[in-house]
């Protein structure tokens, strides 16, 4: 038992840690480029020694590859739990995607450096996590696959709605909207935004006016 707890106190200072240096890692990527950052300045930012960033990450490119994991994991894990509970409230599908707009909004406003680099990273072929990029992007636009596809087998969507095109157009809506939002229009409340593409939602994927 005391080992166990041991165990488990280690554990949750690692991530504690780990979580330090993935904040440390996004905000100056994103101010400088990644080749610009040093882990000498990714240590420094996080406030722990140089020696703690290769104990955790076998180096920068590591450290970058495994931020976006954890990431586009957190945001995928939103975006489940809010159709989930709308399921539980006993809401539609159309509900589900409205929830599930929401919940992205919510992570990109908490979340803003982390997705500017997500949205940049996309672009570039060359680097050596391309392919780890493409399978939790992939994570995240199946939870929209599937709220489509139950929808349709529901008949609450056409059964002519192309699923993987569209639910990356929704996830894209998101992203690039709240990019928008907060770099050309921050005036405005997520409250707002959210209405504004409430109602794109509501008129395009349900077939509503």
């Amino acid at each position: 038992m005391e080992r166990s707890s041991a165990t488990s106190g280690v554990s949750t200072r690692r991530e504690a840690t780990r979580q330090k240096l993935y904040e440390a890692a996004v905000t100056l990527i994103a101010e400088q480029g990644f080749s610009a950052t040093t882990v000498d300045e990714i240590a420094e930012r996080a406030g722990v020694a140089k020696g703690t960033v290769y104990y955790n990450f076998a180096s920068k490119s590591v450290l970058f590859e495994e931020l976006l994991r954890h990431g586009v994991g957190l945001l995928t894990a939103s975006l489940r739990e809010a159709a989930d509970s709308t399921a539980r409230e006993g809401g539609s599908r159309v509900e589900a995607l409205d929830a599930m707009i929401r919940a992205g909004l919510v992570f990109i406003d908490r979340y803003p450096a982390f997705t500017q680099l997500y949205v940049a990273e996309l672009w570039r072929t060359n680097r050596s996590w391309q392919s780890t990029l493409m399978v939790v992007r992939q994570q995240a636009v199946a939870v929209v696959e599937d709220v489509l596809r139950a929808g349709i087998e529901g008949g609450e969507f056409s059964d002519e709605i192309d699923i993987p095109l569209t639910a990356s157009a929704l996830v894209g809506m998101v992203l690039v909207a709240a990019l928008d939002w907060q770099a050309f229009q921050p005036e405005r409340s997520l409250d707002d935004v959210h209405a504004a593409l409430s109602r794109l939602l509501q008129g395009r994927v349900s077939g509503g006016k």
